[in-house]
């Protein structure tokens, strides 16, 4: 009884004295708005006279980008389409590519425990180079694979090549 008694109370305060969290209440101001931003881009436009330099802090002050009270950008999250090039798409991007690594490896598992002749295991230490490169290129395709495989159930294992423990 005590001890729901404590978690009861720990429940309670935390509930009660957590405040919210707020991005945009969270002291960001636009970057166009913050002293501190506004001097690192003139420090910046006259320590190099890079272009780039440049077009960079312009970019984040026409895109009315948030600043922080240090004057360095935020990336928001919150579903505004003006948004969704700073995390969306290279979210979008690295997921693609994380995918078209791993189904690479796995094809190319698949095709070296099809060979006849050869143990996989030395397939695996030394990588058949040739095969690798297929496998690459054809796992360019690989959400319309990893799709085709689902529908036809060779993607997942059937219930009986799923070893049990006795225990």
């Amino acid at each position: 009884m005590r001890r729901l008694l404590a978690l009861m109370l720990v429940i309670g305060l935390w509930l009660n004295f957590t405040p919210p969290a707020k991005a945009l209440g969270a002291g960001l101001v636009p970057c166009g708005d913050s002293p501190e931003f506004l001097q690192r881009a003139q420090t910046a436009r006259a320590s190099t006279d890079t272009r780039s330099a440049q077009n960079r802090f312009q970019y984040y002050i026409d895109n009315n980008a948030l600043c922080g009270p240090e004057g360095l950008p935020r990336l928001i999250v919150d579903g505004r389409a003006g948004h969704l090039g700073d995390i969306t798409f290279p979210g979008l991007a690295f997921l693609y590519i994380a995918g078209w690594i791993g189904w690479m490896g796995r094809s190319y598992i698949r095709a070296v425990k099809k060979m006849a002749g050869a143990s996989p295991e030395s397939k695996e230490i030394a990588i058949d180079v040739p095969l690798a490169i297929k496998c690459g290129l054809g796992g360019a395709t690989w959400p319309i694979s990893a799709i085709k495989e689902l529908l036809s159930g060779e993607l997942v294992a059937k219930d009986e090549e799923i070893p049990i423990s006795i225990r």
